[in-house]
């Protein structure tokens, strides 16, 4: 099937698309949705432990055929890969992040799923856009970062990390490195979450650096542009202001000599000489 040429959508540049990436952009929308709907029913179940069991089985019905859609997904990538082996070898993570949630142990592996579709989507929604993306991505990792602790935590036994609140909290001063101390996860899982959020959030906060320099050097950069050309107009201006006064002088000092050149040539028109000695005569 031959390709359709549009924006690429993880370049930006008008190129060829890929069966795959055609793919992605007509389930890029209904994908978002699904991965919304997963937040709602997981972060539902996680922050009131006291939900009734009907309820209960909804919300965990929701969060399984979320992950079933995106596990559909992912097959019908692979089934549209012209190199389907080499397409799943560059692909890994997304192998694990689809098989390993099916153990109750592993559930937390959905979590990082979510994002994988997330970050597919705001991707492609935010090209050109880093410091928008930065912003995005610090979010939701914070969210699902205490989301995951708050789950794994709440339920041990001398765990300090109980509400949603806590877990919060926790999440923004490990995310940016802070440290704090006074909150901290006890259980094997928690600490593996938080492991992660600590790269994580080396990785954001050096993002966020960089898009903070960067937009101070534009501003910089744009200020010198503009004083640069407000003194060029202000140069140009001046100097044809000279110009014009110069010019209006010159005009000034020919005006007498011109008018003595006309005089001069007038009478040329009235002289004669005299016929018998030669003599020049004036009317």
């Amino acid at each position: 099937m031959a390709g359709s040429t549009t924006l690429h959508p993880s370049t930006g540049s008008t190129a060829e698309l890929t069966r795959v990436e055609r793919w992605e952009r007509r389930a890029e929308v209904p994908m978002l949705l699904l991965s919304f709907a997963f937040v709602g029913a997981y972060a539902w179940t996680v922050i009131d432990p006291t939900l009734s069991p009907t309820l209960e089985s909804f919300l965990v019905a929701v969060s399984w055929t979320t992950w079933f859609a995106f596990a559909v997904d992912f097959v019908i990538r692979i089934a549209l890969a012209e190199h389907r082996l080499r397409y799943i070898l560059q692909h890994w993570y997304d192998v694990f992040l689809v098989a390993l949630p099916m153990f109750r142990a592993l559930r937390l592996l959905r979590i990082l799923g979510t994002l994988r579709i997330l970050n597919r989507v705001f991707q492609q929604r935010l090209i050109g856009r880093t410091g928008a993306y930065v912003v995005v991505a610090s979010v939701f990792c914070i969210f699902f970062g205490s989301l995951a602790v708050l789950d794994v935590e709440q339920e041990a036994p001398d765990s300090q990390i109980t509400s949603f609140g806590d877990a919060l909290w926790w999440a923004v001063v490990t995310s940016t490195t802070v440290g704090y101390g006074d909150l901290y996860p006890v259980t094997a899982a928690g600490r593996a979450v938080a492991v992660g959020l600590m790269i994580l959030g080396i990785a954001l906060l050096g993002a966020v650096t960089a898009s903070m320099a960067a937009w101070l050097v534009a501003a910089v950069e744009q200020d010198r542009t503009r004083r640069a050309e407000a003194e060029a107009d202000a140069v140009a201006e001046a100097r044809a202001g000279v110009e014009a006064r110069a010019g209006a002088g010159r005009d000034m000092s020919a005006g007498p000599d011109a008018g003595r050149g006309a005089d001069a040539d007038a009478p040329a028109d009235h002289v004669c000489a005299c016929a018998v000695c030669g003599r020049r005569l004036t009317e």
